[in-house]
């Protein structure tokens, strides 16, 4: 995946958290296709680990990271279609991006 690529899967989700990460791919910082050589996964699968990450946070007083409730929803209405995860790192934040199997289109955006 190249840089430009993500950019327009990023331009695509209008949350805050992927406005976020748009602006600091656009800024120089590193990214990295994480999924790259190994098969997507379901949105479900992804969806029930987040979720149970997110509840937990919640029961304990944990704050969660920004995007991750939306995250969780997003998830959730994707069902079974297969995701790419990508990551974006900045010196001030790091964003999980979750992109359809094509790495079209941002599912969810976390960071």
């Amino acid at each position: 995946m190249i840089r430009s690529d993500l950019e327009s899967a990023l331009t695509r989700d209008d949350s805050p958290s992927a406005r976020a990460a748009l602006l600091a791919l656009q800024a120089g910082a590193d990214f990295e296709l994480v999924s790259e050589g190994h098969p997507p996964i379901s949105a479900r699968r992804l969806w029930s680990t987040l979720d149970f990450r997110h509840q937990t946070m919640l029961d304990t007083g944990v704050t969660p990271r920004p995007g991750l409730a939306e995250a969780v929803g997003r998830l959730q209405a994707a069902g079974t279609s297969l995701v790419h995860l990508a990551k974006i790192t900045s010196p001030q934040r790091r964003f999980v991006i979750y992109l359809t199997e094509d790495l079209t289109h941002c599912i969810a955006c976390m960071g």
